[in-house]
C-alpha cells in the first residue's frame, strides 16, 4: 500500500503532479547548492504551447500561451430598435453574461432588460423581456454574487416613480423576473445600486423626493426571485443629484459619490458600511471644489483604489477622473486629472480585471457628440490615460460601460443618435493578454487539447534563452519575458536558461 511517508522521502518532494526529485541550485552566487522545492502540474493545451512558453490558466481550467492582443472596436449591435433611454449594463458572472436594462420608448416606456452574450469582440443578443408595464425610469443594474441574481432599480412612473427594484434570473439568452418591490415610497430620482461582496447585501443609494431630495441609500437582501429591504438612511442632508455607487472590495466598503447641490454642487462622496440590513456612513468628503456633474464611480482591484470620473463645469466641462483611497469609514483623493479636453456628457467607468484598466465610455462634445472610450491606468493616488478611441461615429448618449469577465471585455450599451437613438452596443477589448492568470512556463512543445507539464511557483523551468542570472522577469502583454517591470510577475533567473517561476 502506498502511503504518504512512502512517496515523501528523503530527496523527493510532493507536488500536485505526484513525486519529483528536486534539483539542487546555487541561487545565491556563494558555490554551495541547495534543493530547490516547487514542481511541474500536468494540465490540457488549450491551442499550441511552445517549449518554455508563458502560461495561463483558463477559465475552464486548460491552459494557453499569454498572448498579447490589440486595443479593438467590435462592430456596433442594435439591442433594441427604438428609442432607448435610461440604460444600465451589468455582468452576471454565474451564467456569463451581460444584461442591460432601458427604458423603451417603442413599447410605452416600459421597463425591459435583455441578455447579450460576448464572442470575440461582438456581441449578439436574446429576446427582450419587459420587467416593469409602466414608464421606468433612472434605472441602474447590478448582480448580486451570492444570489446569483440581477437586481434592477428604477422609479415606477406607474407608481408615483417610486423607487422599485426587481430580480432578474438569467437563463441561456433570456431572463426572467420576480415580482417588483417598493423599497421607497415617494418618487426616487439619480438612482444607483451597488453589490457588496462582504455583507452579499444590494445598496441602492438615491434622491429621495419624499424628503426634501436627500441623498438616501438602503440595502436589499435578495432571497430566491424577490428583495426585501432594510431601514432607509440618509447619506447627504441636502439635495443630491448625479449618484454613483462602488463597492471597495479591499476595506469592505460602499463608496458613493454624488453633486451636493447644497453645498455648491461641489463633487462629494461618502463611504458607507453596511450591517446586517443597515448602512453608516462616515463624513462627506469634496473630491472636485466645483460644479461636477455626469459623475460615475468603479473600483480598481488591482491598485486597491476607487476612480471617479466626471464632468467638471468648473473646467471647461472637461472630461476629468480623480483616485480616491478608502481607509477605515472616510476616502482621500489625489490630484483631479483631465482626460477628456472638451466638454464631456454621459460618462460611464468600469474596470477591466484583465488588462487592470479603467475605461471610460462618454460623449466627446469636442468630436461632434461621437461615444469615445479612453482607458486609464492607476498608479498611487493618480491616473494616466491613453489615446482616446471613438466607438461610435455619431451622437451618443445614455452610456453605460460593465466588464464581462469570461470574454475578458467590455461592453459599451448606449442610445445611438445616429440610427434613430436605437439601444445599440459594441465590444470594446483593450491591448493586453489572452490570459487572466499567468501560472508558469511550459516544459515541453504540444499540440492543442495535449497534456502539457507547466513549471509552477518555486519550481525552475530549464527551457529559457538569455536570461540574465540573478535578475527579475515579467511577462510582457505579448507574452514574452522582460527584464523591465510590468503587472506580471514571472520569476528570477537563475541561469541563462533557468527561471525560478515566481521565486
Amino acid at each position: 500500500m502506498t502511503t504518504l511517508s512512502t512517496l515523501v522521502t528523503p530527496g523527493n518532494v510532493l507536488t500536485a503532479a505526484g513525486t519529483q526529485s528536486p534539483t539542487n541550485k546555487d541561487l545565491t552566487g556563494s558555490g554551495n547548492t541547495f534543493p530547490v522545492l516547487g514542481g511541474a502540474t500536468g494540465f490540457v493545451a488549450s491551442g499550441s504551447i511552445g517549449n518554455g512558453a508563458t502560461v495561463g490558466i483558463n477559465a475552464d481550467g486548460t491552459v494557453s500561451v499569454v498572448v498579447g492582443v490589440d486595443q479593438a472596436v467590435g462592430s456596433a449591435v442594435v439591442f433594441e430598435s427604438a428609442n432607448s433611454d435610461d440604460i444600465s449594463a451589468t455582468y452576471d458572472s454565474n451564467a456569463q453574461k451581460v444584461v442591460i436594462a432601458y427604458q423603451d420608448a417603442g413599447n410605452s416606456d416600459y421597463g425591459t432588460a435583455i441578455v447579450g452574450t460576448v464572442s470575440g469582440t461582438s456581441i449578439s443578443f436574446g429576446t427582450a423581456v419587459v420587467f416593469e408595464s409602466a414608464q421606468s425610469n433612472y434605472m441602474s443594474a447590478t448582480y448580486d454574487a451570492n444570489a446569483q441574481k440581477v437586481v434592477i432599480a428604477y422609479a415606477d412612473g406607474g407608481n408615483f416613480y417610486y423607487g422599485t427594484a426587481i430580480v432578474g434570473t438569467v437563463s441561456g439568452t433570456s431572463i426572467s423576473f420576480g415580482t417588483a418591490v417598493v423599497f421607497v415610497s415617494a418618487r426616487s430620482d439619480d438612482i444607483s445600486a451597488t453589490y457588496d461582496a462582504n455583507a452579499q447585501k444590494v445598496v441602492i443609494a438615491y434622491q429621495d423626493e419624499g424628503n426634501s431630495s436627500y441623498g438616501t441609500a438602503i440595502v436589499g437582501t435578495v432571497s430566491g426571485t424577490s428583495i426585501s429591504f432594510g431601514t432607509a438612511v440618509v447619506f447627504e442632508s441636502a439635495l443630491s443629484a448625479d449618484i454613483s455607487a462602488t463597492y471597495d472590495a479591499n476595506t469592505q466598503k460602499v463608496v458613493i459619490a454624488y453633486r451636493d447641490v447644497g453645498n455648491s454642487n461641489y463633487g462629494i462622496a461618502i463611504v458607507g458600511t453596511v450591517s446586517g440590513t443597515s448602512i453608516s456612513f462616515g463624513t462627506a468628503v469634496v473630491f472636485e471644489s466645483a460644479i461636477s456633474d455626469y459623475i460615475s464611480a468603479a473600483y480598481d482591484a488591482n491598485a486597491q483604489k476607487v476612480v471617479i470620473a466626471y464632468r467638471d463645469v468648473g473646467n471647461s466641462y472637461y472630461g476629468t477622473a480623480i483616485v480616491g483611497t478608502v481607509s477605515g469609514t472616510s476616502i482621500s483623493f489625489g490630484t483631479a486629472v483631465v482626460f477628456e479636453s472638451a466638454r464631456s456628457d454621459d460618462i460611464s467607468a468600469t474596470y477591466d480585471s484583465n488588462a487592470q484598466k479603467v475605461v471610460i465610455a462618454y460623449q466627446d462634445a469636442g468630436n461632434s457628440d461621437y461615444g469615445t472610450a479612453i482607458v486609464g491606468t492607476v498608479s498611487g493616488t493618480s491616473i494616466s490615460f491613453g489615446t482616446a478611441v471613438v466607438f461610435e461615429s455619431a451622437i451618443s448618449y445614455f452610456m453605460s460601460a460593465t466588464y464581462d469577465a469570461n470574454a475578458q471585455k467590455v461592453v459599451i450599451a448606449y442610445s445611438d443618435a445616429g440610427n434613430s437613438d436605437y439601444g445599440t452596443s459594441v465590444v470594446f477589448q483593450n491591448e493586453g493578454t489572452n490570459a487572466p492568470s499567468y501560472i508558469g512556463l511550459s516544459t515541453q512543445a504540444v499540440s492543442d487539447t495535449d497534456a502539457v507539464t507547466v513549471t509552477t511557483v518555486a519550481g525552475i523551468n530549464e527551457s529559457q534563452t538569455g536570461l540574465t542570472p540573478d535578475t527579475l522577469y515579467y511577462v510582457n502583454d505579448d507574452g514574452t519575458l522582460t527584464a523591465t517591470a510590468t503587472n506580471t510577475y514571472a520569476g528570477k533567473a537563475v541561469s541563462a536558461t533557468e527561471l525560478l517561476v515566481k521565486g
